[in-house]
Formats: C-alpha cells, sequence, structure tokens
C-alpha cells in the first residue's frame, strides 16, 4: 500500500469514509462564512449581538466533527504534532497571551476557537491526500460560487452591498466573495491542469463563474492574489522541472523579484496611484498602517494580547478610529496584527512556521510532484499575499486560515516519509497497519 493510501475497506468502513467527506466539506461550508450570516445581518449589511451569537452555534456541529474524527486518529494526531512543534507552539501563544492581554476573557473565547481552527486543519490534513483536498475545497467553494451567482440571479438585492452596486453573492461582505473566487480560481485551473481527475469540463464552467464573481466584486486583494497565482503556478512548474545549479538560480532569481516588487511597490505604488487619479491610501489603509505601527512600537516585545486591540475597550483603538474617522475591524494586514496580538516575540515564531512550511512545500513538489503538491504551494504563498493587505492569519472558525493550517500541517507531515524514501528507496509506513484492511 502506498505512503497516502487511504484506508478503503467493504462494508461500514465506506460508509464512515463518506461520513469523513460530507462532513468536512460541510464543516469547510460552515465556516466559509456564507449564507448564514447574510440571512442573520442588519438591512445596512451588520450584524447585532443577539446575531453574533446564534452564528456561534453554527462552529457547534464543526467542533463536534473535529473531535470524533481526531478521537479515532489519535496516534496520527499525536505524529502530526511531534512533526511540527512550531504549530503547536502557535497555537499555545494566543492562551499565554491572556497573561498579558487588555481584554483577558476575549482573548481566551477566541483562543478556543483558534484552536478547534488549527485542529479541524489536522483532520483535513491527517485523512486526505492534496489531489483530495483539492476536490473538497473544488466542490464546497464551486458550491459557494454556484449559489451566489444564483443569489444574484434570484434576489440581486441581497446580493449586492447594500452601500454600492459589487457583488457579495451569499457572503455578508464582497471581500469574502473576492477572496474565494480567487481560491476557486486556482482550484479549478490545477484541475484543469491535471489530466487524472476528469472533471475539465466542470472546472472550465466553474473557472468561467468564479471569474466572474472576482470581477463583480471588485476586491483588489483577490485580483492581486489571483495574478500571483497564475506567477507561482509558472515557478512551481518550472522549480519541479530543474535540478542542480539551475534550481537555485531560478529560486534566487524568484526571491530577488519577489523582493523587488515588494520595495517599489513601497516606494513608487502611492505616486503611481496618484498619477492615475486613483485612490492612494489604498481604501485608507496607508494612514491606517502608520498609526498601528505606532502602537506595535508602543508594546513591540509581547503585543496587547491575541485580538484584544480592536475593541472598544480599548484606547488605543479608540485613538486610531478617531483619526482615521471609521471603525476598523482589524489592521488589513495579517503581519501587522500578529504584531499587535503577540508582539516581536510571537510574531517571529510564526514568520519561522511559514517559511519552513514554504521550504518543505517546495521540497514536496521537487521530489513527489504527482502526488498533487502544485496547488497547496500556490495556495500558501497566495495567503502570504493576501495578508499584505487583509488579515487572515490566525483567525478563529475561519475556512481560508483552515485550508491554510492544513497545507503547512500536510507539509510537515509528510516531508520526513518523502525525503526518507528519496534517500533509502523504501517506504516507510505513516500509520500502523489496519487489522480490517484484507
Amino acid at each position: 500500500m502506498s505512503i497516502y493510501g487511504l484506508r478503503i475497506t467493504s462494508g461500514p468502513a465506506i460508509t464512515w469514509r463518506s461520513i469523513e467527506c460530507w462532513g468536512a466539506g460541510i464543516c469547510l461550508f460552515l465556516q466559509t462564512g456564507a449564507l448564514f450570516p447574510l440571512l442573520l445581518s442588519d438591512p445596512d449589511g451588520g450584524l447585532s449581538d443577539h446575531s453574533k451569537s446564534l452564528l456561534r452555534l453554527v462552529s457547534l456541529p464543526v467542533y463536534a466533527f473535529t473531535i470524533m474524527i481526531l478521537t479515532r486518529n489519535l496516534p496520527l494526531f499525536l505524529m502530526a504534532l511531534r512533526r511540527n512543534l512550531l504549530l503547536p507552539l502557535i497555537i499555545l501563544l494566543p492562551f499565554l497571551s491572556i497573561l498579558w492581554s487588555i481584554s483577558p476573557s476575549l482573548s481566551l473565547r477566541r483562543a478556543v476557537g483558534l484552536l478547534f481552527t488549527v485542529l479541524l486543519a489536522y483532520v483535513l490534513a491527517m485523512r486526505f491526500t492534496p489531489r483530495q483536498l483539492l476536490l473538497l475545497v473544488f466542490a464546497t467553494l464551486g458550491t459557494c460560487i454556484v449559489l451566489s451567482l444564483a443569489m444574484f440571479a434570484v434576489a440581486p438585492h441581497l446580493a449586492r452591498m447594500p452601500m454600492d452596486s459589487e457583488m457579495r453573492g451569499i457572503f455578508i461582505n464582497k471581500n469574502s466573495l473576492g477572496w474565494y473566487s480567487s481560491i476557486m480560481i486556482l482550484a479549478a485551473t490545477v484541475v484543469l491542469i491535471d489530466g487524472t481527475l476528469g472533471l475539465r469540463r466542470t472546472a472550465f464552467i466553474l473557472l468561467a463563474a468564479s471569474g466572474i464573481c472576482l470581477v463583480a466584486s471588485g476586491s483588489m486583494t483577490a485580483t492581486i492574489a489571483t495574478a500571483s497565482a497564475f506567477c507561482l503556478i509558472g515557478f512551481y512548474s518550472a522549480l519541479q522541472r530543474s535540478s542542480g545549479i539551475g534550481r537555485i538560480l531560478l529560486i534566487l532569481l524568484f526571491v530577488q523579484l519577489a523582493a523587488g516588487l515588494l520595495i517599489s511597490l513601497h516606494e513608487f505604488l502611492v505616486p503611481f496611484l496618484e498619477a492615475l487619479g486613483k485612490d492612494a491610501t489604498l481604501t485608507g489603509r496607508v494612514p491606517l498602517w502608520e498609526l498601528v505601527d505606532r502602537q506595535i512600537a508602543s508594546h513591540l516585545m509581547f503585543g496587547f494580547g491575541y485580538q484584544a486591540f480592536w475593541t472598544e475597550a480599548n484606547p488605543g483603538a479608540w485613538s486610531i478610529w478617531s483619526e482615521i474617522l471609521w471603525m476598523a475591524p482589524h489592521a488589513h494586514n495579517g503581519y501587522r496584527d500578529a504584531m499587535l496580538s503577540f508582539g516581536i516575540i510571537g510574531t517571529a515564531f510564526f514568520v519561522l512556521l511559514l517559511l519552513r512550511a514554504v521550504r518543505q512545500g517546495a521540497i514536496l513538489q521537487c521530489r513527489d510532484p504527482q502526488y498533487g503538491w502544485l496547488w497547496l504551494n500556490v495556495f500558501t504563498v497566495m495567503i502570504l499575499v493576501m495578508n499584505l493587505t487583509e488579515s487572515i492569519f490566525l483567525v478563529q472558525n475561519d475556512a481560508i486560515f483552515i485550508l491554510f493550517s492544513t497545507a503547512l500541517i500536510m507539509f510537515s507531515l509528510h516531508v520526513p516519509v518523502v525525503s526518507a524514501e528519496a534517500d533509502q528507496g523504501w517506504q516507510m509506513p505513516m500509520t500502523a497497519p489496519d487489522p480490517s484492511i484484507p
């Protein structure tokens, strides 16, 4: 049996596997924030405290499913923990931050949500292969895209943002539709490239539908992430085909181009937008970031506690809101929000986790490309790009961060096996033999 083989048996085991697949898909759908927040929202698009309390109940079936699957796979779960000790440390940080948080009860409640979010990621990483996870995302997000277009056709007043004409579909915000459209474009593109799945016609239809939703949402972050995804597909494909000095030169060239692009954006983006007559503040982000940086400097070592800064009880948040004249829910930058939560010490561990994951993903793509690692590598770097202008890192009960964490866990879970197989020429089983397998 392959090291990545799923245990498929006859009789009740097939039914249990169906429960795993359907349960995982439903959990991902619930954590996308689709449909239910829209139905409970006010006419102006906001959510009341009562609506927020009802939405918390949506996560309870997800938590129950997560506990059930983890209980059945404890040995593999412990192995996954051992193979990436940085991730459990990062999940421990929100609980430790309660000691210095400016809102301990809030940090604790959200830390519990983050814990179950990452536990679901462990479930997906353990029970699905990269290609199976791709199909799960393809089906789940494809459903969201189709429902969004159907909502726009049947009830356009609900499918549009309350204050403008941009499309939000079945989500409460247009940015969410844009993000999931971007990820769906990646998934559909990889399904089209992968000729073994037999879903090219469906992938082409969903690719076109996702493109329509992306454009209609008007999300610039999602548009940039989509463009970066196509560049990354080319890079990782070339990386897999190269070897030796050529591979090293390709990596150095890519790193230099990425660094040069970031420096150019930092120096020339605002003058460029002003010359075009566009919003040079990136919809208020530039002045927001300047004020956030001052707050980060005031609590540089440990931060304000996990997700405790952007609360109405925090004078620091009010000082920012009073200057920018709008109540920003976060820093619109995942790296800055990590600094606000954990300071430079906690963020350093998180960045180390990210760099390690990027390296491991590249190793898997080069040594075992036929197993479907391309899309997870591209997706991981896509999220790193998205967090330059949005805050997706370390968000509880969020499908994007669940998938991001799943990628990190999959990389660390499989790279020792693939490396051992490549170096020693033998297969190392990831799970103990199952006596029920004939």
